[in-house]
């Protein structure tokens, strides 16, 4: 007897998709969200048709732009990574997503995804002086991520790195980046309410 593939239940699939309640998106290979499931509108609104960069955070603008150029280009297979989302209401909120090329032969014609985690977006420290950049690692290192992790979002060597976060540890007066990460909230925390 035939084992039925995934191909098999091709319509269930797509039906599994709307209901499910994990945010997940279609965006065509011209960057233009074709498809959202109603947990995603649920999450950014309803973006059908608008340029996926029109969610993204600013500061998130470049490197999706790049990771979605590496995806297109089949240079990478999946990707997890963290983007700060933004809905219409201009509400700001961090997430894990996971995404993969969708390939009609031998050509990408699209990126499926789905955020697969809401992380709590790393508050900014204006009061610790930071560059751009060590603001930028502190809040992937505020988000867990690791060296390498860091390395790969930021298209960065290892050693780069590892150079900026001790220039954060130093600006911090931190001696771990535990410790630099317990200081920049413990600075967050001394702000006055706005």
């Amino acid at each position: 007897m035939r084992v039925p593939t995934l191909a098999d239940f091709e319509i269930d699939v797509a039906h599994a998709l709307e209901h499910i309640n994990i945010p997940s998106y279609l965006v065509d290979a011209a960057g233009v969200i074709r498809w959202l499931n109603p947990a995603g509108r649920r999450l950014v609104g309803d973006v059908d048709g608008r340029q996926f960069t029109s969610v993204v955070a600013a500061e998130d603008t470049r490197r999706a732009r790049e990771m979605f150029a590496r995806k297109l280009l089949g240079s990478t297979d999946s990707a997890d990574a963290p983007v700060v989302l933004v809905d219409g209401s201009g509400s700001r909120f961090a997430v894990e997503v996971s995404s993969v090329p969708l390939v009609r032969g031998e050509r990408v014609i699209g990126i499926f995804g789905q955020v697969s985690d809401l992380v709590e977006e790393p508050q900014p420290h204006p009061e610790l002086h930071l560059t751009p950049r060590q603001a930028e690692v502190l809040g992937l290192l505020e988000r867990g991520r690791t060296t390498i992790q860091i390395a790969e979002d930021l298209h960065l060597s290892r050693e780069t790195v590892r150079n900026h976060i001790r220039h954060l540890l130093h600006a911090t007066g931190a001696h771990s980046r535990l410790e630099a990460v317990a200081v920049a909230r413990g600075e967050a925390l001394k702000r006055p309410a706005a």
